[in-house]
């Protein structure tokens, strides 16, 4: 399995990760959606250079040119609603992709004690194509696994991208327990180093749902 962890090295994402953290800019609702688009965006890009391509013939106005453009069939799915904004970013560039829309949210026993409840999936097939699953926070991981259980309710995928921006250590591992080893890859903008009493990530940024489309009731 890959795990691909963008803080180690330097790109101009650094800087949107540095601003979707601030509690600052941070509350700035729009910046704080565009900024998970732009890093959704960024890792459209890099994620794009590990599919496969060939040739093929496009017609100009003055002959004929030979491009190599991918042959990925690919599914996008997020997990509402914080991953809306970050799964914009990605369909952005894989402008043909399929979508997928996942409903995943903790549900409380006590203030710490929480269930991961699963009411609603929108999906196409999924059989021999490639799956990218995108949630902006990787707490515990549990959110993911069962995200993508669901998803293999519609087919079994051939290669599966896990795509967040801010993980835990112990959600990478998680993930990294749970998913097919050989077909898996695991892109990350920052991997944290632990979680709080409340299975929050440290440092983290704080609720990114709430951040994006403002506090629940």
């Amino acid at each position: 399995m890959n795990i691909i962890n963008f803080a180690e090295s330097n790109s101009v994402l650094n800087q949107y990760v540095a601003e979707i953290r601030d509690v600052r800019i941070q509350r700035d609702r729009l910046r704080f959606r565009r900024n998970l688009e732009r890093i959704g965006e960024i890792m459209a890009y890099e994620m794009s250079k590990t599919f496969t391509y060939s040739a093929k013939e496009v017609d100009t106005p003055l002959g004929t040119a030979a491009v190599q453009t991918p042959d990925n069939s690919l599914i996008l799915s997020t997990i509402l609603r914080a991953g809306l904004p970050f799964h914009q970013g990605f369909l952005s560039y894989f402008d043909t992709a399929e979508n997928a829309f996942v409903s995943a949210y903790r549900k409380y026993k006590d203030t710490l004690k929480f269930d991961i409840n699963i009411e609603y999936i929108a999906s196409p097939r999924i059989d021999g194509k490639t799956l990218v699953i995108t949630d902006p926070m990787l707490a515990t991981g549990g959110s993911m696994e069962l995200t993508y259980r669901a998803m293999l309710t519609k087919g079994t995928p051939s290669v599966i991208h896990v795509a967040s921006i801010i993980a835990s250590k112990e959600a990478v591992t998680h993930i990294a327990e749970s998913f097919p080893q050989e077909h898996t890859t695991i892109w990350c903008a920052a991997i944290d180093p632990g979680l709080n009493d409340h299975s929050y990530i440290v440092p983290g940024l704080g609720d990114a749902g709430d951040l994006a489309y403002g506090e629940k009731d």
